[in-house]
């Protein structure tokens, strides 16, 4: 089968802009600008009847790249849900987010400055709009699908005038090998919203859960029994080999086999638990390699509402 190889959208127009974000690999740079020492009206709140678009106006080197995903398949919130993880885990802190009505439908999206068709298409009746910043840096995502393909456009606000820190002096990145205990889970579902369920194991193609027991689940129960008042999203993601939209109804299958369990194993309520799947959509390691189509291949669990 083909590996398709994940693609790293490197903000390089802006320097100050340490972030990286991973696409799919069938994704396809559409355009790409870049205006220097300008600004940008960036949305903070939702289109109002009354008070028209609720925007702030930020300057500094403006960047601007539109991605297409083609798949027929995909959701707009499969699109932006591994693109706003991957900015939170940066420590980027999201100032506004909305979907299609609750952002104010069709006048906010033409209050918004996008890149004009056919780089950006935009359904007006399903689209999703993030607001995220950092240390005087704006990144603003807006998501889109039409029938064969999805679209993300990212409208990235940095400061002027900075130089880049080379790799060599930035802090490593290190992976967590296990999973918080059931004390911890209420510390990182608040500080990062999720948890890996770091020692399921799955064959590729497979939904199957290859164990019988698993401490993380175990832990997440524990968890769950100590705090009923929370719900979770189970989401399952796998390595890239096949199409898109298989690994996405396998890594969905995989996900509802870890609420099975949690369900026949630990007694908890399927009513709340929820299972979905992201596919190849957010790696979180290359897919070159075995080891990192390994790491690929996991479940997390969502905090949804406490």
């Amino acid at each position: 089968m083909a590996i398709r190889l994940s693609i790293a959208l490197i903000f390089m127009l802006l320097p100050t802009l340490a972030t990286a974000i991973s696409l799919p690999g069938n994704a396809t740079l559409v355009y790409e600008d870049t205006e220097a020492a300008t600004s940008f009206a960036v949305p903070t709140g939702p289109w109002n009847i009354d008070r028209g678009m609720s925007a702030e106006d930020t300057a500094g080197d403006v960047a601007r790249q539109v991605w297409r995903i083609d798949a027929d398949r995909l959701t707009t919130l499969q699109l932006i849900a591994p693109l706003r993880q991957q900015l939170t885990e940066d420590g980027y802190t999201i100032g506004f987010e909305c979907r299609t009505d609750s952002c104010g439908g069709f006048d906010f999206r033409f209050g918004l400055d996008l890149t004009p068709p056919p780089a950006m298409l935009v359904d007006l009746g399903d689209y999703r709009y993030l607001l995220a910043k950092k240390a005087g840096e704006t990144v603003v995502l807006f998501v889109s699908k039409t029938l064969g393909a999805g679209y993300v456009e990212v409208i990235s606000i940095g400061r002027l005038n900075e130089e880049p820190v080379a790799d060599s002096e930035a802090a490593p990145v290190v992976a967590a090998e296990q999973e918080p205990a059931s004390d911890d889970m209420a510390s990182a579902f608040m500080t990062t919203g999720h948890v890996e369920l770091w020692d399921l194991t799955f064959e590729t193609g497979s939904s199957e859960l290859s164990g019988d027991t698993y401490q993380s689940l175990a832990n997440l129960a524990t968890y769950l029994e100590s705090n009923p008042t929370v719900r979770i999203a189970l989401v399952g993601h796998t390595d890239s080999q096949g199409s898109l939209n298989a690994n996405i109804d396998v890594s969905k299958a995989r996900a509802r086999a870890v609420l099975d369990r949690l369900a026949e194993t630990y007694g908890i309520s399927r009513d709340r638990m929820d299972a979905q799947g992201m596919g190849y959509l957010a790696p979180r390691r290359s897919n070159l390699t075995q080891d990192g189509r390994d790491a690929n291949r996991r479940v997390e669990a969502i905090a949804l509402s406490n």
